[in-house]
Parts: C-alpha cells; sequence; structure tokens
C-alpha cells in the first residue's frame, strides 16, 4: 500500500464512468488502502479510484470526523434543501469555487468486504459524499458550476502550472441535486 500519483484535470480517466465492483477481493482491499494513503498524504476529504487511474467504483473519504470507503455507492437527498459552498478536488489542484450540492443526503454501498454500509451526511459530508460518487460517473464538479463560474474555472485551469493544456470537456451529471438519475 502506497501514495500514488493522482491524475489531473485532462486525463481522460477522469471523465470515463467507472465499472462496478464484481470481486471484494485483496487486490480492492489494496486499492482502498492505496485511496486511503494517498487522499491522507494530500490532505483530501475524499479520493475516488479513477483519480488514481483505476476505472473502478470505489472510494475513500475522512470529512467532519466520519471516515471510511464505499464500493459501488448510490446516494439520494434526504430532503429538497441545498447548499451552496466551495469545493476543490485533488485532481484540480489549489483552484475552489462555489458550487451547488444537496444539503443532506443518505449514501449506500458496500464496504471492501462485501457487508453493507450506510452513511447519513449534511453538509461538509454530504458535499463529499456527492463530489466522490460524481467522479465514479466520470463527472468532476466543474460540472456543476453555473455557466459563468465554469467560465472564471477554465481560464483559471489553463493558467495553472500543472495544465497541461488538454481541450476541457464538460459532462452531464447523471445525478441530479438530489439523487437518482437525471
Amino acid at each position: 500500500m502506497t501514495v500514488q500519483p493522482i491524475r489531473l484535470f485532462g486525463d481522460p480517466v477522469l471523465r470515463t464512468a467507472a465499472a462496478e465492483v464484481v470481486d471484494f477481493d485483496r487486490e480492492l482491499r489494496n486499492l482502498v488502502q492505496d485511496l486511503w494513503d494517498t487522499m491522507e498524504s494530500q490532505g483530501g476529504a475524499g479520493l475516488a479510484a479513477p483519480q488514481l487511474g483505476v476505472g473502478l467504483r470505489v472510494f475513500t473519504y475522512h470529512c467532519e470526523g466520519v471516515e471510511g470507503h464505499l464500493v459501488n455507492p448510490t446516494w439520494v437527498a434526504t430532503d429538497d434543501q441545498t447548499q451552496l459552498g466551495e469545493e476543490g478536488c485533488l485532481s484540480i489542484p489549489g483552484l475552489y469555487w462555489d458550487c451547488v450540492r444537496a444539503r443532506s443526503v443518505v449514501a449506500r454501498g458496500w464496504n471492501m468486504h462485501g457487508e453493507p454500509v450506510q452513511i447519513e451526511g449534511s453538509d461538509l459530508l454530504a458535499r463529499c459524499l456527492q463530489h466522490e460518487t460524481d467522479h465514479l460517473d466520470g463527472v468532476l464538479f466543474l460540472d456543476r458550476l453555473d455557466a459563468e463560474t465554469r467560465k472564471a474555472a477554465m481560464k483559471q485551469i489553463r493558467q495553472a502550472d500543472w495544465f497541461d493544456g488538454a481541450v476541457p470537456t464538460i459532462k452531464q451529471s447523471p445525478h441530479s441535486l438530489f439523487g437518482g438519475a437525471v
């Protein structure tokens, strides 16, 4: 288990929907540990497998004193309230913008041993669970920004030292603000 390099905006793996996990084996447990080690080393609130170049539906989180991982996650909003707050991403380092998310969610999935898991979160934890699940669908939080903010964000990204000049794409999330398919 080691800290792995994080894939940056422009890498096609970040725009590809991840596959469902079907084998709850040692390889999955090693992936969860690599995600955890990498997330913690970077001070992130969450990290999804595609950010390490692995196309599987797995993420780790450590947010508001709650930590763990989810395999094959889904989520639904627990009410119709939204929150507008600053959001960032380890795949878009050093840049943050306000993004609208559901305020409270329930996320369900499995742990690395195939046991069911349910997490209820509000505010920052809810934001994290939604953000990481979006990664598994090839969606970045940039896709959720309003047009004006997204245009300003893309300008900042193009000026960032780490940006390699990849052609940016915007994707529609398959999840509405309240969970489920759009």
